[in-house]
């Protein structure tokens, strides 16, 4: 087997376990091939493979990412973040955060209500410490202004 040839089936492999364990960007899984020892031309010929084979899919990886985050109530301004530092392009981020039916409001209110009780802030202060909370889990002001109102 030339060396090459054995380079390739050893970024095949590594990029399988990696795979076989949870989805990766394309970024991601570049970069943890080459940082395990194997060349950037044999890492570009595998994820072309595993591409064309639909192995590796941002937008599988995307949709996973985006569920979990979710679940876990972060705000789409953090997981934004998130999928644009793992190397996913805009229109792929768009397509999956983009929930028009008020989810991101849901997700706010349950997080806040979990963390302050569903009791309105009486103060300014108050309303404040709340919002930052909120916006430090990724989400927007304008979706803490629909959720969490001052009272009194």
């Amino acid at each position: 087997m030339s060396d090459d040839r054995r380079s390739y089936q050893h970024a095949w492999d590594g990029a399988l376990r990696l795979l076989s364990r949870r989805e990766h960007s394309e970024q991601e899984l570049k970069a943890k091939l080459i940082s395990r020892g194997s060349r950037a031309d044999i890492v570009a010929q595998v994820l072309a493979e595993l591409k064309q084979r639909d192995y590796l899919s941002d937008q599988r990886f995307t949709e996973m990412l985006v569920r979990t985050r979710m679940e876990r109530g972060h705000g789409p301004v953090k997981i934004r973040y998130e999928l644009s530092a793992k190397g996913v392009g805009d229109e792929v981020i768009e397509q999956y955060l983009d929930h028009p039916d008020g989810a991101w409001e849901s997700i706010l209110h349950q997080v806040w209500s979990k963390k302050f009780g569903a009791v309105m802030p009486r103060s300014h202060k108050e309303w404040a410490k709340q919002a930052r909370f909120l916006q430090s889990r990724g989400f927007t002001s304008e979706q803490i202004r629909k959720v969490v109102s001052l009272q009194g």
